[in-house]
């Protein structure tokens, strides 16, 4: 395993920065991509919180691929429903190998901050590959043994578990060992894992791994909003 996340890591970079530029044809970066939304700081009590974990070396605060597709796609599908948004604080990257173990612990003390400053608000979360794991670490679902993913440290309390509205995952690498949302989080789980994904399919392909802002963000803000 490690010598493929050291291959990785020369490629990644340059194929994020390709999933981002090749949909933009001739449009410059800086005019052609929104900026993520920013983070909501705690005790700002919108109808709902989606917090998201973004991939591995994925740019933006909520991260261009998924984060910030996948939330505008929410606005646009709850334009009567006001929204705030926080991207897990954690590495994000392949060199810290307790990095899954840092946003599965943000995320979950982010998580029960709002839910005792706002008693009313429920929660959409996003994780897409190594935010995935984050996810599943914070559901109660362990990533260990997955690729970039690690043991869980801690979970949603019982007690907010009702107020998670919706999970949206996409390239989950526990989907590689045959693992995926159960329990009590399974009706509200849509999970994505495009054909030949190298990442939660064991595939050979690298590039479906970064199709799911353009293919599937719209699906799962519909998806979110039937469970709301």
């Amino acid at each position: 395993m490690y010598s493929f996340l050291g291959r990785m890591q020369h490629w990644l970079p340059a194929l994020l920065i390709a999933a981002v530029i090749a949909p933009l044809g001739t449009a410059s970066l800086s005019t052609a991509v929104a900026p993520a939304a920013p983070a909501a700081p705690v005790a700002s009590c919108a109808a709902v919180d989606v917090v998201v974990a973004r991939g591995t070396w994925e740019p933006g605060a909520l991260g261009w691929i998924v984060g910030g597709p996948a939330f505008s796609a929410l606005h646009h599908k709850l334009p009567s429903t006001s929204l705030s948004s926080y991207p897990v604080n954690y590495p994000a990257n392949l060199n810290q190998p307790k990095s899954v173990q840092q946003g599965n612990r943000d995320l979950v003390e982010h998580v029960t901050n709002q839910a005792h400053a706002c008693p009313h608000q429920r929660f959409i979360l996003v994780g897409y590959s190594q935010g995935a794991n984050v996810v599943d670490n914070s559901l109660g679902i362990s990533s260990d043994g997955a690729l970039v993913g690690g043991p869980i440290v801690a979970t949603i309390p019982a007690s907010i578990e009702p107020r998670i509205a919706a999970v949206l995952l996409f390239g989950n690498p526990i989907h590689a060992h045959g693992k995926s949302i159960t329990g009590t989080y399974y009706t509200r789980t849509k999970e994505y894992c495009a054909h030949r994904d190298l990442i939660c399919t064991k595939g050979i392909d690298p590039f479906p791994h970064f199709s799911y802002g353009l293919l599937y963000v719209k699906d799962a803000a519909a998806f979110a909003a039937s469970k709301l």
